[in-house]
């Protein structure tokens, strides 16, 4: 069974900074693309950053670029999100995605229940 848990949200003022961390279990996290989407009130979904498997290759949203930074440690099952200068725009559920491999050629995306990040004065 495919488990995503993220965690570290919470309330947070403008220009401050959270680490998101996302835990995986349930496939071979190591060999598995990583992403991290956030979907606002009203808003699409949208893709925040993405980390390829090595870690070597990261892409980022236009609106987060320069503030935001991924990463992943593959020992840990586990990758984060460090939000810097959050605005209040960055207000959000947060959802951490695998890239998950099935058997023959499929790929399956799995989502995490997400975590609040609300960002307030």
């Amino acid at each position: 069974q495919v488990q995503l848990v993220e965690s570290g949200g919470g309330l947070v003022q403008p220009g401050g900074s959270l680490r998101l961390s996302c835990v995986a279990s349930g496939f071979t996290f190591s060999s598995t693309a990583m992403s991290w989407y956030r979907q606002a009130p009203g808003k699409e979904r949208e893709l925040v950053a993405g980390i390829s498997v090595p870690g070597g290759l990261t892409n980022y949203g236009d609106s987060v670029k320069g503030r935001f930074i991924i990463s992943r440690d593959n020992a840990k099952n586990t990758v984060y999100l460090q939000m810097n200068s959050l605005k209040p725009e960055d207000t959000a559920v947060y959802y951490c995605k695998a890239a998950v491999a099935l058997g023959g050629w499929r790929q399956y995306d799995y989502w995490g229940q997400g975590t609040q990040v609300t960002v307030s004065s």
